[in-house]
């Protein structure tokens, strides 16, 4: 199985495989970043295959691995034991859900060393998904799993249709359905939006979709418009 592991900018790298949300052919992202040790961080890993793991470990030894909510998971598990060194941080309700998934750090406890100065770790409150996103600094990269979406303009006519009615057709955006369904307390979510916002980034990596590459704040800050999250460029 050949990979399709593919550089953003120095330091970060992404690999996409095909999934299927309630009937739409989309794809699934992974984010690979790299770490000052030379390290790898991989975040809402895709599935393990030895050659993807050979692609990578060309880049640098397998470090830490991400699970950035309580969705983007399922394939932590083969990872962390195909590289039993490498560290497993996740949210702490996988350790309730998944026993024999193994956690080395519950997000949102203690901070970890290896990222100091490198990784920004943003958990947004008030949101269902529990969702944890990363700013690369090196690289002023923002990496999410759900927290925006980016899947172009799609051909298929249920994908079509979903997503013009879900309003992130064509744009970066969070599905309505989402903002409907996953905001428990918005004003605690727009905060943690808010602080994502204060960050140094210029592009994005989305869990579902291709990288935002041009004006990525300006489209993050566009996409909570409804939640009224703000920020001075």
């Amino acid at each position: 199985m050949e990979t399709s592991l593919t550089q953003l900018v120095d330091g970060v790298w992404f690999e996409s495989e095909p999934v299927s949300i309630v009937g739409m052919p989309l794809t699934v992202t992974m984010s690979v970043l790299r770490l000052p040790n030379g390290g790898l961080l991989l975040y809402s890993p895709i599935a393990y295959t030895a050659e993807r793991r050979v692609a990578l470990e060309a880049l640098g030894p397998i470090e830490h691995v991400y699970a950035p909510s309580h969705f983007h998971h399922r394939r932590v598990c083969d990872w962390a034991q195909a590289v039993p060194q490498c560290r497993v941080h996740a949210p702490a309700m996988l350790a309730k859900r998944y026993p024999e998934l193994r956690i080395d750090r519950q997000l949102g406890s203690e901070r970890e060393s290896a990222f100091a100065g490198v990784i920004d770790e943003i958990t947004i409150d008030g949101c269902r998904l529990g969702e944890t996103v990363l700013v690369h600094r090196p690289s002023r990269t923002l990496v999410v799993a759900d927290l925006v979406h980016n899947v172009g303009a799609p051909s298929h006519t249920w994908t079509k249709l979903y997503t013009k009615a879900m309003g992130f057709y064509d744009r970066v955006a969070l599905s309505r359905m989402l903002q409907w369904t996953a905001f428990s307390d918005k004003q605690a979510a727009r905060r943690s939006v808010e602080r994502v916002l204060q960050l140094d980034f210029e592009r994005i990596i989305v869990g579902h979709g291709t990288p935002v590459i041009q004006d990525a704040k300006p489209a993050f800050a566009e996409a909570f418009r409804w939640l009224g999250a703000s920020y001075c460029d």
